[in-house]
């Protein structure tokens, strides 16, 4: 059934399409998050153990959220690690080693990277394609990731 909340339908697909993309960074960026929780090694393995664990929670729930927006939207999100790859700019992990400090910057980068997509779609959500609710929305994400990533960043000072 087409919903008719004020927004085009093609607005909504182009919503849906932006929202796939975080979806896809997302869950490239839990996905990481679960390998270090799971693989770092050293002095420091318990404390690290218990902070990515923390962190990979906190994407589960973001997850979440995202697919459930699309479908609030009227679309389906994508939902295999095919699309996923397909759909999102972060690459994924190929370490050789499995120390705390080098999952922190790269988790951190991807974080980062994650936080300059969603300031690059705030404007146009609300604006462009007349999406105040969207908009809202990844804001809220940007202020989660922003707090992810300083979590991250305070453990490199």
């Amino acid at each position: 059934m087409q919903i008719n909340i004020g927004i085009k339908q093609e607005n909504l697909a182009a919503v849906a399409h932006s929202l796939g993309k975080i979806l896809a960074d997302e869950f490239v960026l839990y996905t990481k998050t679960r390998k270090a929780h799971w693989c770092v090694t050293g002095n420091d393995f318990h404390s690290k153990h218990l902070f990515f664990e923390s962190q990979y929670q906190q994407l589960d729930e973001i997850i979440d959220d995202v697919a459930e927006r699309i479908r609030s939207l009227g679309h389906y999100p994508p939902a295999t690690m095919k699309e996923f790859l397909a759909l999102t700019h972060l690459t994924e992990m190929t370490r050789e080693k499995n120390d705390s400090e080098g999952f922190i910057k790269e988790l951190l980068r991807d974080h980062e990277s994650i936080l300059i997509h969603l300031r690059e779609n705030i404007n146009g959500f609300a604006t462009a394609l007349h999406d105040a609710g969207s908009s809202d929305f990844i804001t809220g994400l940007l202020e989660q990731h922003e707090k992810m990533a300083w979590m991250l960043r305070a453990h490199l000072d």
